[in-house]
């Protein structure tokens, strides 16, 4: 078992109940996510709130709502946004995603997701832990509708996907009017296939700026690049 903490260098994530743990993914999109002239923002499937808490510290005065549908999660985020600097700025609301975005009326700056993902996959006898990792309860579709209902007109959508569901996401989302304008291909080391996407997308559609992050350079050692992403976040950096 992984331990029930996590310490950043401003706050900590506590996660013992958490379906979720922190991890590469969440800390990746918390990190690089567009923050600027956003001063409303919407976390979909907070888990433990770290990236709603990592966009907090990046940003000064934005107010975030963090969703959550698994309720220990949902605790477990709330009492580490409590513990935060920024417990004044966070609000976790535990619910499904389709039912905040069809109930509320605000509209986002920006809405940043690391979405459930798994498909086909076996499933695990958790339910929690089905919830944040299988796409059953948030369909790529419901999340793509729900943006596009809560997207300000100049806003921003930003996700961590696997390569291969990230393009499956691109490709959906294009059809109803929600194109990528950034997209940062995630290597473990260099030469490596790509295991991840990070991507943002807007309503305008323009072209992509897209790049590579390698998380490990040529001896193992973290990157430069990995280092400069997320220095203001890991102890280690």
């Amino acid at each position: 078992m992984g331990n029930s903490y996590f310490k950043f260098k401003q706050f900590t994530v506590y996660q013992s109940n958490a379906a979720m743990r922190v991890n590469t993914d969440g800390v990746l999109l918390g990190a690089w996510a567009d923050v600027s002239d956003a001063d409303r923002i919407l976390d979909v499937g907070t888990g433990t709130g770290v990236i709603a808490l990592m966009l907090a510290q990046r940003s000064t005065c934005a107010h975030i709502d963090a969703v959550e549908i698994d309720a220990l999660s949902a605790a477990d985020a709330r009492s580490n946004v409590a513990l935060s600097p920024w417990a004044n700025r966070i609000d976790v609301i535990n619910c499904s995603f389709q039912d905040f975005a069809h109930s509320v009326k605000q509209s986002y700056n920006l809405i940043v997701s690391n979405p459930p993902y798994f498909n086909q996959s076996l499933k695990s006898p958790h339910t929690s832990r089905n919830l944040s990792r299988h796409s059953d309860a948030l369909p790529y579709t419901h999340l793509i509708d729900g943006v596009l209902k809560l997207l300000a007109p100049s806003g921003r959508f930003c996700g961590v996907f696997p390569y291969t569901e990230g393009n499956v996401f691109i490709a959906q989302a294009g059809v109803h009017g929600l194109y990528c304008t950034k997209k940062v291909n995630v290597l473990s080391h260099p030469g490596k296939r790509v295991l991840r996407v990070m991507i943002q997308l807007e309503t305008a559609k323009k072209s992509v700026a897209e790049t590579n992050l390698t998380i490990h350079n040529a001896q193992g050692a973290y990157s430069d690049d990995y280092m400069q992403l997320t220095r203001d976040f890991y102890l280690a950096f």
